[in-house]
């Protein structure tokens, strides 16, 4: 749809004086059909003159000029079955019980000529206008890359131009696909019409390859919904920019692909920043020479012209002529069933299906789900799991969620209906912020903000979509170290929290039950969990702080990653949240350190595997775990190994005399040639008892003693457990 200016509003009028879409000014309304119903109620009523004129005589305020929005008010969902023909929102305040819908005056007489109670919005009226101003007109539109006035959103050519760049400068992340062409590129030889490729860019680490869960946004498919193509773009961006960087993002694009088209609508889309209203796209060949082309979202072929949609050409939901007609369509129709099997056949599709589709849109603030087609062929088969998925989006970003028909109003032939209807797979659409046209202040600080989390957590789940939603979520992953010497063993904390759901849509919550990490290789690729423990000591709580000793004996050199995950009472396994893990050689690598008690001493005896960089060792003593330590040896015991060498070497130490009955708790400490000391143990010995004594969960038999980084001089106890 588009805002229309004063000439083509006339011609409009005309036009649809001359077919009968309309009556003229003066004459009775005939009753109008819409998708095999007619509007019996209304007919009759007379449309006046007055209607038309300046001041609206049936309620004294006065009309805007050209197109402004007006509130619908209705009495019963069904009512916006007679709003097909108008440039009806994708907006229903069910508190108030009204639709937004764009008109001029003689709209105006024709909606109550239906018998609708109206009433001019002007701040929706004034947002609306701002669609109205040809880019070249407009603040700033000099050497334009953006919308003029609302830098934060960029044209079509901006946007292809920045995920061309996206692909140029990585390639291993990203592919920049043409996937079909526009109606305008289809259909015509006009230069004037050169219409575009229809493009998808792609996102994955190419260098791991197997299959992977999807997860595919389409953007901007009602070509004025400036936000959403936007809202995909800054995505990606934020995506290509901290792969590497933050862990989440990295093991997404390592186990994952992305696959987002920015613009959905790109002939309809120029067409609007043209300064034009317009939702459809730019097919001009179905007979209606002004508001042409076709919605393409009441286009799909899956359940098309059963409702909610409109037959005649000029109106702004006007479905084509046929199921798939548009070029438009038919592309994303072919890429869905490219990328995504059919989960589903006839009936629900399973709980382990894989994938995601979302349909970003503007505006209204939902998170909403398939039905959208019907109100009597309701709930969806998998509705409870959508619900689920919904109601975890709208935790971030603050939306209201509803099946489609429910909340807004029937809609055939939409986009995520036919995924879900023939494919199965999770889908959902984002009506994107609270106003049509947003302002680039609401959008940088409100939707960009709220909305990101919400995407990033889709792409966590896409592997699972229905089951991993109902788990808790994995948050404040952190690390005593993230940088490390390998063999130390730092402590990893995170919070288990089953409650991040939108709060009073009912969605059920439980105690956390068990939590878990993984080391460098995730479950579908093999990798053996740790348990973690609860920090309180039992899981009986919807949120939980868990822990757990990291073992990097043995680890490589570089980054590594660990993947966290939490389980509920009900069985759930929540989504991944992931942290990096920094591992660095040590100065020494320790084999073994034990104590050997006699009658009067203790033997003290360490084993290293290697010393690049040791000058030597101190000894420790204490009576205690957490007791005050003695230094037993006066000089630094020197290494046996040459510094550099990568061999180690045996060491022994008598500490004597001891008392007889006295358990004695010994640390040993390396000191590298940069003065950094680790601090290993303790080993315990109870002097009179002539066998080696070690304290569980500290340090077994063979084990090696933890190592970390330490500043020059300081030494470290490492973490203890109380002894049984």
């Amino acid at each position: 749809m588009k805002i229309r200016s004063v000439a083509l509003l006339l011609i409009a009028v005309i036009a649809m004086t001359s077919n009968g879409l309309m009556p003229a000014f003066g004459q009775i309304a005939e009753p109008h059909v819409y998708d095999g119903q007619t509007a019996a109620c209304c007919a009759g009523e007379e449309t006046t003159a007055a209607v038309v004129d300046e001041v609206d005589a049936t309620t004294a305020e006065k009309l805007p000029e050209g197109v402004f929005v007006v509130r619908v008010y209705y009495n019963t969902a069904e009512d916006s079955d007679l709003l097909t023909s108008f440039d009806l929102f994708e907006y229903n305040n069910q508190e108030e019980r009204y639709f937004l819908v764009a008109v001029d005056r003689a709209d105006l007489a024709r909606l109550r000529s239906l018998g609708f109670r109206t009433e001019v919005d002007p701040e929706e009226t004034a947002n609306f206008a701002r669609l109205a101003t040809p880019l070249a007109q407009q603040a700033g539109a000099a050497g334009i890359d953006t919308i003029p006035g609302y830098t934060c959103y960029r044209t079509v050519e901006e946007t292809y131009a920045a995920a061309a760049a996206l692909a140029a400068n990585h390639p291993k992340l990203a592919q920049w696909i043409d996937v079909g062409d526009s109606w305008e590129k289809a259909t015509t030889t006009s230069p004037e019409l050169a219409g575009y490729d229809m493009m998808v860019l792609k996102l994955t680490n190419s260098a791991i390859t197997g299959s992977k869960p999807k997860l595919f946004i389409t953007a901007s498919i009602h070509a004025r919904e400036y936000t959403p193509a936007e809202m995909a773009t800054r995505f990606a961006e934020y995506l290509i920019d901290n792969y590497g960087i933050d862990a989440d993002v990295t093991w997404i694009l390592d186990h994952h692909e992305i696959h987002l088209m920015f613009h959905a609508n790109p002939d309809g889309r120029k067409k609007a920043e043209a300064g034009s209203s317009w939702r459809k796209n730019t097919d001009r060949d179905d007979g209606c020479t002004t508001t042409y082309g076709t919605d393409l979202n009441r286009n799909f072929a899956y359940q098309w012209g059963t409702g909610g949609s409109s037959a005649v050409a000029c109106d702004e939901t006007y479905r084509g002529p046929s199921a798939g007609s548009e070029p438009e369509t038919q592309v994303i129709q072919n890429y869905l069933k490219a990328i995504f099997a059919d989960q589903r056949g006839t009936g629900a599709a399973p709980t382990d299906a894989t994938g995601i589709y979302l349909d970003l849109h503007s505006s209204g603030g939902y998170v909403i789900w398939p039905w959208g087609y019907t109100r009597t062929d309701m709930p969806a088969p998998n509705n409870t799991q959508h619900q689920t998925l919904g109601r975890k989006f709208a935790f971030f970003n603050g939306y209201r969620p509803f099946q489609i028909a429910d909340g807004l109003y029937v809609a055939s032939g939409g986009s995520i209906d036919y995924s879900y209807g023939e494919l199965g797979i999770a889908s959902l659409c984002f009506e994107l912020g609270t106003a049509f046209f947003q302002d680039c202040t609401t959008f940088t600080n409100t939707i960009y903000p709220t909305n990101l989390p919400a995407l990033i957590y889709a792409a966590k789940v896409a592997r699972t979509p229905y089951m991993t939603s109902l788990g808790p979520d994995a948050l404040n992953l952190a690390l005593s170290a993230s940088s490390i010497f390998i063999s130390d063993r730092p402590t990893l904390t995170a919070t288990i929290n089953d409650t991040r759901y939108r709060s009073n849509t009912g969605e059920p919550t439980q105690a956390i039950a068990e939590a878990e990490f993984y080391f460098d290789v995730p479950p579908w690729q093999g990798g053996t969990a740790t348990a973690m423990t609860a920090s309180d000591g039992s899981f009986d709580s919807t949120i939980e702080n868990v822990t757990a000793t990291v073992n990097t004996s043995g680890l490589s050199e570089g980054q590594h990653i660990l993947f966290v995950r939490g389980k509920d009472a009900a069985g759930n396994w929540g989504a991944f949240s992931a942290i990096f893990l920094t591992a660095e050689p040590t100065s020494v690598e320790l084999k073994s350190f034990t104590a050997a008690a006699a009658e009067s001493a203790v033997t003290l005896s360490w084993e290293t595997t290697s010393e690049l960089d040791n000058l030597g060792f101190n000894l420790y003593r204490a009576t205690a775990v957490d007791g005050p330590k003695t230094k037993l040896n006066e000089e630094l015991i020197p290494t046996l190994a040459p510094p550099g060498s990568p061999f180690g070497a045996v060491y022994s130490y008598d500490d004597a005399p001891v008392m007889t009955g006295v358990r004695y708790f010994y640390w040993l400490e390396h000191v590298d040639i940069y003065g950094v000391t680790n601090l290993h143990g303790p080993v315990s010995a109870l002097v009179g008892m002539a066998r080696l004594i070690y304290l569980p969960g500290i340090l077994q038999m063979g084990e090696v003693a933890p190592v970390g980084p330490y500043e020059a001089g300081q030494t470290r106890q490492m973490p203890t457990k109380n002894i049984r």
